[in-house]
């Protein structure tokens, strides 16, 4: 009786199950080690990002980082999942983990190059897409916004800043206790 009643009392406070397009493993940019990423985002508000070093919103790197170092404290993390989908991203790691780091300061994760489109979308685009009602990225940079909860908040266009409404303010929504 005692332990069913602990076990109650430790599964009390715990958040949703993983979502799908969560559970699953990625590599670090440039990098042999791998994530979970349910591990990696439990519990947290996520941002997830498809980048391209060569693309004209690339300076969107700056901006997330900003916004990663205002509210990580709170909650926040920024998974971001470069792509050659639109011919913007090298084929070399190591370039794009140097646009990222050297030239950007970007320290929230970085994951290696996937498809985030299409047939060959990776399965974590591919269920952001989904529970998105069929919102695949357009370009580089879109966003989806998740909530601790797992559930999608939102999905916005590579145009939206991340930085100003509505993002930001969904953004600061989701991160209140």
């Amino acid at each position: 009786m005692k332990w069913r009643i602990l076990l109650l009392w430790l599964g009390a406070g715990s958040t949703a199950a993983c979502p799908a397009y969560f559970n699953l493993e990625q590599r670090e940019l440039n990098s042999t080690q791998r994530h979970n990423l349910c591990q990696l985002t439990e519990g947290k508000v996520v941002l997830v990002v498809n980048t391209a070093s060569y693309c004209g919103y690339r300076g969107q790197f700056a901006d997330l980082e900003r916004l990663y170092q205002n509210y990580k404290d709170k909650g926040l993390i920024i998974l971001g999942f470069p792509s050659n989908d639109f011919w913007q991203e090298s084929a070399d790691e190591g370039k794009t983990a140097t646009v990222c780091r050297r030239d950007y300061g970007v320290t929230f994760p970085m994951f290696n190059r996937i498809a985030v489109r299409g047939s060959d979308a990776s399965p974590l685009y591919r269920g952001l897409s989904a529970a998105a009602g069929g919102d695949a990225p357009g370009w580089n940079f879109h966003k989806y916004l998740i909530g601790r909860d797992g559930r999608l908040l939102g999905s916005y266009g590579a145009s939206q800043a991340p930085g100003e409404d509505p993002l930001l303010g969904e953004l600061k929504q989701a991160l209140e206790p």
